[in-house]
This record gives structure tokens, C-alpha cells and sequence, in this order.
């Protein structure tokens, strides 16, 4: 199976307030809740033909409002960023935020019903495991019986290493980063210093470093570089029992932030257990460097990794900066064998929207990127929340600013989802023809993905090499390229450009031979359009077809019987 996976954040996936203040409370703009994630909702996010929902910002993580009288410490809001809080800044592994539960005592309860609900409406569900690094007030106030101590509880703060303790330390030194602390009452104070999340071991960080998390140890010493496994850490204990404990909750995968910031022999050690237990739940990593991708697949145990700064970054090169769309070629090449390991998007929480004026500025010129990402191999494929229906992120919601993102530090509302939502009830009739017209391609473009064949299981033949000289394709806004499986073959033909493109494609003898492609007569399906006709596929005849202004052709090739 292809996954297809869909990323929301309840806070901000059903927020119908239109009214939302930037810098607003909870009181003042409202937030979504898990129980808004009701079976007409999941049936519409499952006929995108979405397989996986990834609900970012379950697990109760710092934030500015109150819940002290439902038991829950509060957080200095000085370490806090925006009123909101970080998803990532986890103040307690056991417990679900507050924010997203209609009932707060019942918040677990509610999370309970939301997986059942998701796998009844035919999708897994997938929640981030943060692992690198915990917000700066962690105290767990839901830890279950027999689970290990807080985090930090037992450690050693006189030393800035020990392999037991969990977290780094700054001896002798006051937690000054350049922000506000506050005064009097209401000071945050830290002492000694533990180090910031990023790798910052100092006690000085800076406004872009992430100054409101606390680096976790895993055992390996920064001072000296060495590493220390064995016995096996306690940091490591801890998260072994985390990710067990969700995983007996009906987690069927766990995103796991900053995977390359901690160390891969924890990743072998823990995804093996967990597999013994719950063999189908998937790992991916949040991953950035292309030179890891190996070991954190072949010896990590990742299912799939970010394919951040290979496809993604190529994708928008192509879209924003005129870099040549002959360059995806590069993109699977680097990959070798660990292509059906790759997650492909287009959109995230961390990145700027497609519609966004920082991106493409225009929603509707997403078709080639979307094909491409989709279809090139058979790894996952994700889209987030408001993607679909053109989404812009222009507002300026406050902590985030108008960055082109949606933001996850505030408390607001998604226009696109907003409308579409209305009601609580999903009705296409809000939207405008434009965001009807592109949920369409989406539903369309995804479910081709998730269904065929020769996408799903089969190998791609890139056919540029044989077309970068070929006066009827423009390599620097064309790509083309074949999928196959069995007696299935697609012709994929993206067009990046901003003119109609009539081309003729040339299909080299190495394709006919090391796909079997038969000469002869072939019924044809455009799968976008579902148009049908018949093509006569012969060696030394190029492949005719025309291709919109950014737009894609998928044309399936079945011999004639």
C-alpha cells in the first residue's frame, strides 16, 4: 500500500471562528477539538484518497492558558512561545493537550474515541514521538502507574554529562536567554542551566534558538564526542515505555521529529521492540541531510524519511527560482534503492503554503509538482489541512507572523477549512468554484496515486535522457516519465510551464526491452481527465500528446487484448 497521508492539527482543523485576534487567548479565538473529527469529517478527509491521518499537537505540550483547576501545572508563559505553544515543546508524553478536549478530565478519553473513529472510517492514525527534546516546565501529571520517573527527576545537575541523567547541564550557571524572563513572582528561573533543544549547550541562547525546550541526553557526551550505551541509558527507557503506551492506544504510526538529532542505535534498539510488540506500526523521521537516509533506513529501522532536501526542495526550485525540471532526474538517482522509503509533500506545518505568496502564489499552477511528488515512486505521499483547497496562509496570527505558514503557536482558524466547514458539517457549496475545481484535482491526483498499480508497486523509466536534446520537449519545463506494473504502463508527462505544450516523447528501445513493453495496439486512459482512445505503440515512434500550462498528462497504456 501507498500511504497517503493527511496532517491536521485539531486546534486549528475545525476552528470556526472568523473573528480570530492576532495574539488572541483561547477565550478570544476559540481552538478546534478532537470530537469535531466526526465520521461525515474523516469520510471527506478519506475520499482524497487518504490512507494515514497524521493529528499533529495531540500530546499536551507547553501553553500560556490556565488548566491548574483540572490539575494540570501551569507554564511560566515566559518560556512559552506564542499563547498557544509549540506542539514540540511536550510538557507531558502521557497526556493529550487540553486545548483540543471538549471534556478536559475526559481529554483522554475523547483521543480514545477519535482513533476508533479514524479506523473506522477506513485510515491508521499517526501522532508525532518528540524525542529530542521536552519543553522547559516538563512535569508529567498523567504518568501512568509503573511507568519510569519524570524526566530529570533522578539526575545529576552538577555535571554537564552523565549517561544516567537525561538531560545536559551548565553548571554553575543561571538559564539567561535573550528574552524576557520576567520578575518578581513570576520570573522563570533555571539553575543551573540545562542545555536548549538545539544543540545550543550554553546558557545563553538566542531568540531563534528553540530557548522554550531542554535538550534531552541520550548518552552521548558533547564535550568529548563519545558515546555511552552501554548499560542502555535511562533517557532511552523512558521513551521505549512512551512509545508502547501509545502504541496499546491504537497508534498505528509515529512521525518522529528531528529523527537525525538523536542517535541512530537508540532508533535500532527502540523501533525493534516496538515492532516485536506491534509489528504494522510504522516510524517516519523527520530528516534532513541526504547522507543519513541510508543508515537511518537500513540501520535506524525507519519505514520512511522526509525527502525534504531532495524532492521537495527541487520541486520548489523548479516552481520559484526557473531551476530546470531536468533536475528530478538528480532526485530519484540519489536515491538508489531507498526511493520506496521516501515520504514526498508538497506542504507541511514548518513549510510555507503552495498558494502563499513566499511560494507559488497561485494554487491552481500546483498539478506538476503534485503528480510528480505523487507518482515518481512508490513512498508515501502527505498533504496538510487546507492544502487542497488552496490554502494561502496570509494571515498574520500573532507569535508566527505573516510568514506564508499556518501557524502552530497561536490559537486561530483556517479560512479555506473555515468555510468548507461550516456548520461542523463539510459542505463543498461554501467554497469557491476555484477551491472546488482544485479539491477535485487533489481527490483525483491522490487516489490515481493510492489505487494503480503501476504507482503503488511498480518501477518508474525516466525518459529524459533520451529527450534533453529533443526539440519537441523542453527538458527545462517538461519531465516524462513511465510507470509500469505487469501489462499496465502510464505515460506521465508534467508541464511546469506557462504555455500549452505539444509534445512528442521519445521511448528509447532500452524501455520496450526492460519493461516488455509489446509493440502494437494499446487502449488508452488519460487517468485525469478519463478520457479513452486507442495508441499504436511502436519502437522509433515518439509518444505524441498536449499538455496543459501547468498541468500533467497520466496516460494508461493496457495492450489490447
Amino acid at each position: 500500500m501507498k500511504p497517503i497521508i493527511y496532517q491536521l492539527l485539531p486546534r486549528l482543523f475545525s476552528n470556526l471562528n472568523p473573528d480570530c485576534l492576532p495574539n488572541g487567548t483561547i477565550e478570544q479565538n476559540g481552538s478546534g477539538k478532537l470530537n469535531d473529527l466526526t465520521p461525515k469529517v474523516l469520510r471527506q478527509i478519506r475520499d482524497l484518497g487518504t490512507t494515514h491521518v497524521w493529528l499533529t499537537g495531540v500530546i499536551e505540550h507547553a501553553q500560556k492558558t490556565d488548566y491548574s483547576s483540572f490539575g494540570i501545572r501551569p507554564d511560566n508563559p515566559h518560556v512559552v512561545k506564542g499563547q498557544a505553544g509549540s506542539p514540540y515543546a511536550i510538557k507531558d508524553y502521557y497526556d493529550i493537550d487540553p486545548d483540543i478536549a471538549v471534556d478536559v478530565p475526559n481529554r483522554m478519553k475523547e483521543f480514545e474515541d477519535t482513533v476508533e473513529r479514524i479506523h473506522k472510517s477506513g485510515m491508521k492514525v499517526i501522532i508525532d514521538f518528540v524525542p529530542n527534546h521536552v519543553a522547559r516546565c516538563y512535569h508529567s501529571d498523567a504518568r501512568p502507574d509503573g511507568a519510569p520517573e519524570d524526566f530529570g527527576a533522578m539526575d545529576d545537575t552538577t555535571k554537564f554529562f552523565s549517561p544516567q541523567n537525561n538531560f545536559y547541564y551548565i553548571p554553575n550557571q543561571r538559564f539567561s536567554p535573550s528574552v524576557d524572563l520576567g520578575s518578581g513572582d513570576g520570573e522563570y528561573v533555571e539553575f543551573p542551566a540545562k542545555a536548549t533543544g538545539n544543540d545550543c549547550f550554553t546558557a545563553f541562547p538566542g531568540v531563534c534558538d528553540w530557548y522554550e525546550t531542554v535538550k534531552l541526553n541520550y548518552g552521548v557526551d558533547y564535550g568529548d564526542g563519545t558515546c555511552h550505551f552501554v548499560p542502555v541509558p535511562d533517557t532511552w527507557m523512558k521513551m521505549l515505555h512512551i512509545l508502547l503506551y501509545w502504541a496499546a492506544k491504537g497508534v498505528d504510526g509515529f512521525r518522529c521529529d528531528m529523527a537525525h538529532m538523536v542517535p541512530i542505535d537508540f532508533w535500532h534498539w527502540a523501533i525493534r521492540q516496538v515492532k516485536a510488540q506491534y509489528p504494522d506500526v510504522i516510524f517516519i523521521a523527520e530528516i534532513y541531510d541526504v547522507n543519513l537516509y541510508w543508515p537511518y533506513i537500513h540501520q535506524g529501522g525507519f519505514d520512511y524519511l522526509y525527502d525534504k532536501v531532495n524532492l521537495y526542495d527541487t520541486l520548489r526550485a523548479i516552481q520559484t527560482s526557473n531551476c530546470s525540471a531536468a533536475r528530478l532526474t538528480d532526485c530519484w538517482q540519489r536515491l538508489g534503492d531507498m526511493g520506496p522509503h521516501m515520504l514526498n509533500f508538497l506542504e507541511n506545518h514548518d513549510e510555507q503554503r503552495f498558494a502563499s505568496q513566499q511560494y507559488a502564489g497561485d494554487a491552481s499552477l500546483v498539478i506538476p509538482s503534485l503528480v510528480v511528488a505523487s507518482t515518481l515512486g512508490t513512498g508515501a505521499m502527505m498533504v496538510y489541512a487546507g492544502q487542497e483547497l488552496g490554502e494561502k496562509g496570509a494571515d498574520a496570527e500573532g507569535f508566527s507572523g505573516a510568514d506564508g505558514r499556518t501557524t502552530i503557536f497561536d490559537y486561530w482558524s483556517i479560512p479555506t477549512l473555515r468555510r468548507w466547514l461550516a456548520g461542523g458539517t463539510p459542505d463543498l457549496r461554501n467554497l469557491t468554484a476555484e477551491e472546488r475545481a482544485l479539491r477535485r484535482i487533489y481527490k483525483r491526483v491522490l487516489n490515481i496515486a493510492a489505487t494503480e498499480p503501476a504507482i503503488t508497486e511498480g518501477v518508474m523509466f525516466d525518459l529524459m535522457y533520451v529527450n534533453l536534446s529533443n526539440p519537441a520537449l523542453d527538458p527545462h519545463r517538461q519531465f516524462a516519465y513511465l510507470r509500469h506494473k505487469d501489462d499496465e504502463t502510464i505515460m506521465i508527462i508534467v508541464n511546469f510551464g506557462d504555455r500549452q505544450a505539444d509534445v512528442a516523447v521519445n521511448i528509447p528501445d532500452h524501455a520496450f526491452d526492460f519493461l516488455e513493453l509489446a509493440e502494437g495496439s494499446y487502449d488508452a486512459v488519460e487517468l485525469l481527465s478519463e478520457n479513452t482512445g486507442t495508441i499504436d505503440l511502436q519502437r522509433g515512434t515518439p509518444f505524441t500528446a498536449t499538455v496543459p500550462a501547468h498541468g500533467a498528462i497520466l496516460c494508461k497504456l493496457t495492450p489490447r487484448k
